[in-house]
């Protein structure tokens, strides 16, 4: 797989885990744990899929700076830390809303 590749593949996985925890979170709010928690497991596969690319291009890197720097590798991370702090804090919504209910 080629960087531009890789560098796809962490938009793509961290962007679907970040609406799969906002659709999560509306099934939340109407009380459906159950599909809420389906969600947050799906957003969790697409979560380490885009970790494993991300880790892919890490090792390649071996911390020389082997790996040209651009701005949709930018971007890619932006998606990624989003999409962690999207699915962290809407864990925790989550769990609010069912305590209520």
């Amino acid at each position: 797989m080629d960087l531009e590749e890789q560098v796809m593949g962490i938009i793509i996985n961290a962007g679907q885990s970040r609406s799969l925890c906002y659709e999560a979170l509306n099934s939340a709010k109407t009380g459906d744990f159950a599909d809420a928690d389906e969600k947050m497991e799906q957003a969790q596969h697409y979560a380490r899929e885009a970790h494993r690319v991300q880790t892919q291009l890490i090792e390649a890197d071996e911390g020389e700076g082997k790996t040209k720097m651009t701005l949709v590798m930018v971007h890619a991370q932006d998606h990624l830390m989003t999409s962690i702090l999207a699915k962290e804090l809407v864990g925790e919504l989550i769990e609010l809303y069912r305590t209520r209910h």
